[in-house]
């Protein structure tokens, strides 16, 4: 760091380049090892997949019994109890070197072999069967500088260990030789067909293009080795670490093909897949196995039992028997069978995690030739992007030799010299990129990113950053996990340079927290809102119905509650949010006089129609679903389009109130037992059971079909207690809809006639729907009509506390006089007129028809909905939380209609369990750890149990699982259904 003057720039530069938002996270925060990784993109992920694991396990490995009957599947847990040996262990091998063979494109004529030990292990493993310090004629090449020297330092130490792997097992034969060993000048470069040739190498290693991956030999190169083991096959051999290659070759596909083989290639497979360290595969080519078989003649030195690729053909002669290939853990593609097993114990659940693991990426990325097109194309990305940020460099400068499965980035930061710092910054960064994040000087924490892990550089590798950006990976991704490493540089250096400030004494004030809503409101405003309806329906002492709840919450949350209008606005409080009760407006004459002008800069309201004169300058709260009555030019209308300020509503409040009074309209016609008549018979003392019970027959609800159309909250609630009932039920409702409504044990309909058809009862939630404006006519206006009607089953029950105008008077008129309809239950507005008595409202077409059919229509003033007094002060309250964030934070909760400018939208919000369930209602509930650890643990409980009734096909196993826990079953299947409702994660997901 230079002075303090400079330091500061270079902060405020960072912060500059940092002050928007974060860049969006990869997929897959890991960029680990392998060309094929696991490629879950989170925890649920990863949990769905070991589900999906464990149901391709029961699927393809079944028991038979001694006649060879399928008798079921196997489980994960009896494939990891069992051993290495014998069925199913043997077949789960194979096919998992099955699976790699295919997957790689090896060639039939190759034989791959499979042992214990990570990318070490089988490294060793192809040197120590090729390589014979007896053979003083036999010459090995190796693509990286000689250990220790000045050429090598910049190789890192994993080359250097895998050259000197070479050298000590020259150098402690008997017989070795280290000058047989001959090293390149530079790493990662394969000399001339000519070249070799003329040093007389035999065996050319290559583990340049490991262990960074960030580097790859070219095409000619490819091509040049490829010549030179053409010119004598049976005697030239090269041998790869494919750890980077497999999936990564930047090559034609046919020069892939080609090395595949003609090279041997070893790889640690676990690495790659499975997510378990412990074992690898090697592909060898006859010839190479033909010099095995030689070597093992006369051997050099003794190879570890688990490392033996030749084992002895008599195993009761270990040290001194014949050794043979053909009894070595091989897979033979040309007879699809494997030559021997694993040669020490393995859990065979890995090698099946594997297969699944391939089996997955092959459907999901497509061949290996679509793999390493994918790598090219993602190394391409990378170079662009490196060439437009200038902050970063690629250590490998030729483009031709950069790899195709890793990444390795450099800092070029001429603001930061000290090479202490400098590294510093590098470690913060990953800080930021992992778990951890850091804390500034100010004590600000800033947060991990969880973004990009496993990034680090080999120690003694050039550059900072390393990750493996392979063809499994999205270009997406590739962007993402570049544009974080950025910011977590950038980051990283403002908290660096702030702890060098703060040596010098120079400190900085903590932020404000990102995410915190911000005021927007005026402190010398004193905004008013009016409240035109009751917001408490149930008595007080004074016989009036009680506002008290509603004015404590009001005040509590620090706005003033006032009764009656607006008096001396001037003398209202300012900063203050003013509530002005008034219930009893109901009239436009009465209200226009107080609203014509903006007097109230907001609404709340429920049943009472506000004219669309009327002025809120910042918008208007409905309590309830419906805002037909929200007539406001303020927001466009009742369908809150158009307008200057935003419309809002409470849905769900009262839906479950609405539903159980439908239910109440059913009950008391079915079933239809004249159960007033039996009371006064019994009470009379005239009525004998055993006789006279015959002359009252009657049928229940469960079985009956009740068509419901309609699938909003109330209509939901609705079906859900005709279920409870034991009734079938049927809903129409749009479309996309129907997935929602299956899922919850209801019936779809496609159309109103299709659900009525066969019906015994029809319960309607659909609303108006849209408002015409050029006709004046509500889109759902009459949807019930003759045809509807018709279809259902004599003597139905039709209840319509939705809106008057949804059913044809007409209609129904004709359905009552023909028996079609036996009783009809209506709820709708009926209004008034005080001075001259006239009637007006939805419910005025269903006068005439009460004359007509006494006894057979139930007639109720919109009072469903309105008259439960928690809803409304549930409502109310929530109605009054809305008015506060709209004027404090500028923010609407039940946007109804259009967003007006300046605005931002806060969601939707209903009562746990009713309505949809959204992202809001997911992440209130994950602030809830108790109950959702408890809703976790009874979850597991149930799929544990689930799980293995579903897989277990052996009767006796079967009544075991059966009598050992029934009990936990039925307890926690219990609490969970109890837990979810209480959640409110019953429902379908918001749209």
């Amino acid at each position: 760091m230079t002075n303090i003057e400079q330091m500061q720039e270079q902060r405020l530069e960072a912060l500059r380049l940092t002050k928007s938002v974060t860049p969006k996270l990869p997929s897959n925060p890991f960029f680990g090892v392998g060309p094929i990784t696991d490629a879950t993109t989170d925890e649920v992920d990863s949990r769905l997949r070991r589900i999906a694991f464990d149901r391709w396990i029961e699927k393809t490995y079944r028991k038979f019994d001694d006649k060879g009957n399928d008798i079921g599947g196997f489980t994960t847990a009896e494939i990891s109890r069992s051993m290495h040996r014998g069925y199913p262990a043997d077949k789960i091998l194979a096919d998992m070197m099955r699976a790699i063979h295919h997957y790689f494109h090896f060639p039939k004529a190759n034989r791959m072999a499979v042992g214990l030990g990570g990318g070490h292990s089988g490294y060793t493993v192809c040197v120590q069967h090729l390589m014979n310090a007896n053979d003083a004629s036999q010459r090995v090449y190796v693509d990286t500088p000689r250990p220790e020297s000045d050429q090598s330092r910049a190789a890192g130490f994993f080359r250097q260990s895998w050259a000197t792997q070479l050298i000590e097992m020259q150098r402690f034969a008997e017989k070795g030789c280290e000058s047989r060993i001959h090293f390149a000048a530079s790493e990662g470069v394969i000399p001339t067909a000519a070249e070799l040739s003329t040093l007389g190498v035999s065996i050319f290693v290559g583990v340049g293009h490991e262990t960074t991956g960030a580097n790859a030999y070219t095409s000619r190169e490819i091509h040049e080795l490829l010549n030179w083991i053409d010119g004598d096959p049976a005697n030239r051999h090269a041998v790869f670490d494919a750890t980077s290659m497999l999936g990564a070759m930047p090559w034609e596909p046919e020069l892939v093909d080609a090395v595949m083989a003609k090279c041997c290639l070893f790889m640690p497979f676990q690495k790659a897949i499975g997510g378990v360290s412990g074992y690898f595969v090697a592909s060898f080519t006859p010839h190479a196995l033909a010099l095995v078989e030689k070597n093992q003649q006369d051997p050099s030195w003794a190879i570890p039992r688990q490392l033996k690729i030749a084992p002895p053909i008599d195993a009761r002669r270990p040290l001194s028997a014949k050794r043979s290939v053909d009894a070595g853990p091989f897979y033979d593609a040309a007879e699809d069978r494997m030559l021997g097993g694993v040669i020490n114990t393995y859990s065979a659940l890995a090698f099946a995690e594997t297969t699944f693991g391939l089996l997955q990426s092959e459907a999901r990325v497509g061949s290996l030739v679509e793999l390493n097109k994918r790598s090219a194309a993602n190394r391409a990305v990378i170079d662009g992007w490196v060439e437009s940020h200038p902050l970063f460099s690629l250590t490998v400068t030729d483009a031709e030799r950069r790899g195709a499965a890793v990444t390795l980035l450099k800092v070029e930061d001429a603001g930061i010299t000290d090479p202490a710092i400098h590294a510093r910054i590098i470690a913060r960064s990953k800080q930021l990129l992992g778990y951890e994040g850091f804390t500034h000087p100010n004590g600000e924490f800033e947060p991990g990113l969880d973004a990009a892990r496993y990034v680090n550089a080999f120690p003694g590798t050039p550059g900072d950053y390393r990750a493996w950006v392979g063809g499994i990976r999205e270009p997406a991704d590739i962007v993402a996990l570049l544009e974080n490493l950025q910011y977590a540089y950038l980051r990283a250096k403002i908290v660096v340079i702030e702890e060098e400030l703060a040596k010098q004494g120079v400190t900085f004030a903590a932020p404000v927290k990102a995410g915190a809503m911000v005021r927007k409101d005026d402190p010398e405003h004193a905004y008013t809102v009016l409240i035109a309806d009751l917001v408490g329906l149930r008595r007080g002492a004074d016989g009036e119905p009680d506002d008290s709840e509603i004015r404590t919450y009001v005040e509590e949350k620090g706005g003033v509650f006032h009764t009656g209008p607006i008096g001396d606005r001037a003398a209202l409080e300012k900063g203050r949010i003013h509530f002005f009760y008034q219930p009893n407006l109901s009239t436009e004459a009465e209200i226009l006089p107080q609203t014509d002008k903006g007097q109230y800069d907001a609404l709340i309201a429920a049943a009472t129609f506000i004219p669309k004169a009327s002025v809120f300058p910042f918008g208007g709260v409905r309590i309830g679903a419906g805002t037909g009555n929200m007539g406001s030019a303020s927001w466009g209308g009742g369908n809150g389009e158009g307008g200057e300020a935003p419309l809002m509503n409470t849905p769900g409040i009262n839906s479950r109130a609405t539903a159980q009074m439908a239910m109440k309209a059913i009950l008391k016609v079915v079933p239809d037992l004249p159960v007033d008549r039996l009371h006064q018979m019994v009470a009379n003392g005239d009525f004998d059971t055993g006789r006279q019970l015959k002359d009252f027959p009657t049928a229940k609800l469960e079985g009956r079909k009740i068509a419901i159309l309609g699938y909003g909250n109330i209509g939901r609630e609705v079906a859900k207690l005709a279920k409870a009932f034991g009734m079938k039920v049927v809903i129409y409702a749009r479309q996309h809809h129907q997935g929602w409504i299956e899922s919850e044990g209801f019936y779809y309909a496609a159309s109103p006639v299709d659900a009525a058809t066969g019906a015994d009862v029809l319960s309607i939630h659909i609303g108006l729907g849209r408002l015409d404006a050029a006709t004046g006519v509500y889109s759902n206006a009459g949807v019930v009509d003759t045809q509807v009607l018709g279809a259902m089953n004599d003597g139905a029950v039709l209840v319509n506390y939705d809106r008057g105008e949804v059913v044809d008077a007409a209609a129904l008129d004709q359905a009552l006089s023909s028996g079609k309809i036996a009783h009809a239950a209506i709820d709708a507005d009926l209004f008034k007129d005080a001075a001259t008595g006239k009637l007006s409202g939805p419910m005025v077409p269903y006068l005439p028809l009460e004359e007509r059919h006494k006894g057979k229509l139930e007639l109720l003033p919109h009072a469903a909905a309105d008259t439960d007094h928690p809803s409304r002060v549930t409502g109310a309250k929530q109605a009054v939380d809305q008015i506060f964030d709209v004027v404090r934070f500028k923010s609407v909760t039940n946007l109804k209609g259009d967003l007006p400018q300046g605005y931002v939208s806060a969601g939707g919000r209903t009562p746990a369990g009713i309505g949809r369930v959204t992202k809001r209602v997911v992440s209130e509930i994950s602030g809830n750890s108790e109950l959702l650890d408890e809703l976790r643990r009874t979850s597991e409980k149930v799929a544990a149990i689930v799980g293995a009734l579903s897989v277990v096909c052996d009767p006796s196993h079967r009544d075991r699982i059966i009598d050992r826990y029934t009990s936990l079953l039925a307890e926690n299947a219990g609490r969970q259904r109890a837990l979810l409702e209480q959640l409110g994660l019953y429902g379908p997901a918001a749209e």
